[in-house]
């Protein structure tokens, strides 16, 4: 049964998986005219009512409105149960808390300019049919979108989440590094198999980093958006996170590519290692560029990085020939590593 990498090699013949990221960055451009159109309709005033209007013009900014789903995500929040008039003139109210894990879905949007500490009130209804108004800076730190792509983009924000997933990274890298020196085995970069796709991998994963940095840094509206409305496919967003997102596909078609390549390539015990290596060399470069590039210095970090991968692995990893006797590849001719065979 043929391998993924010729089955892919052969759909794109721009050197496989190179060949299908340029096809997907291109088309990467298209807009669906129905939904310019779509657009373009609402944008006409006089067919609106003042009210439609205006949802319009907060969605724009705010990025959601009435009909829209939250998850609590802190410990709770607190909803007041009377008019957001009666807490401003300082009457009597009552509260009640939401907790964690409760769904809450917005009601009505209400702007008051006569709030000294925020304007936008909004009011939610609660999973058990209770219903209560809160400042907007106040519910939107402490709640998530329902989406699971919100969800797991909330999740690997969280600074303390960053901070442990960090530790535990470090521990595990230096504990597979510490056993592929002891074994000799292969590693992407400098004990590197003759397979282009672990190099490959890791480049889109300092890419896509970058461009991860980038939009928040450049489009942080953009990105804002993204977040309250995400989608996986890379034709219906701008063009920077279309390439993000094509980054993203891109990492999990050659990281199936890499792992078959590495199977085919060593024995068991080291193909794990190797592999782990891999995962370990990725986090990091993740790491490293999502917060170099926020300082500037990931751009010139990201050329370096690009030449250094791409040079070692022509002038150190990739094996131009094959034994004559086993089939065994070798980077320079002369005898055989594997079964002693002279080739000239």
């Amino acid at each position: 049964m043929p391998s993924l990498r010729h089955i892919l090699s052969k759909i794109f013949p721009l050197g496989g998986i190179g060949g299908f990221l340029i096809l997907l960055l291109l088309t990467s451009c298209y807009r669906d005219s129905s939904q310019e159109e779509t657009h373009d309709a609402l944008a006409i005033g006089d067919t609106l009512t003042q009210e439609q209007q205006d949802s319009i013009s907060f969605y724009s900014k705010h990025h959601f409105t009435e009909g829209y789903n939250f998850e609590v995500y802190k410990d709770s929040i607190s909803l007041l149960v009377q008019q957001p008039e009666e807490m401003i003139s300082q009457m009597e109210i009552d509260t009640f808390a939401v907790y964690k894990n409760h769904h809450v879905v917005v009601g009505d949007i209400r702007i008051l300019s006569q709030d000294s500490i925020d304007s936008v009130w909004v009011q939610l209804a609660t999973d058990e049919g209770r219903w209560g108004w809160i400042h907007e800076t106040e519910l939107l730190p402490k709640v998530v979108p329902v989406d699971p792509i919100s969800q797991a983009i909330m999740f690997f924000s969280d600074s303390h989440i960053i901070i442990s997933l960090i530790i535990v990274m470090l521990i595990g890298i230096a504990y597979v590094m510490r056993h592929i020196y002891r074994r000799n085995a292969p590693i992407v970069h400098f004990r590197d198999i003759s397979s282009f796709y672990p190099t490959l991998l890791c480049l889109i994963v300092a890419i896509a980093a970058t461009f991860y940095a980038s939009v928040q840094m450049f489009a942080p509206e953009t990105w804002r958006h993204f977040y309250y409305h995400p989608t996986l496919n890379p034709f219906q967003v701008p063009l920077i996170l279309s390439i993000f997102m094509a980054s993203v596909w891109a990492m999990a078609i050659v990281f199936i590519a890499a792992v078959d390549d590495v199977k085919r390539n060593l024995p068991l015990l080291d193909a794990i290692l190797y592999l782990s290596g891999m995962i370990g060399v990725c986090a990091i470069n993740y790491i490293i560029f999502s917060i170099t590039t926020l300082n500037y210095v990931g751009y010139p970090l990201l050329v370096a990085y690009c030449y250094f991968a791409i040079k070692r692995y022509y002038t150190v990893s990739r094996k131009h020939y094959i034994c004559g006797n086993c089939g065994n590849r070798l980077s320079t001719k002369g005898k055989c590593p594997v079964c002693g065979f002279i080739n000239d």
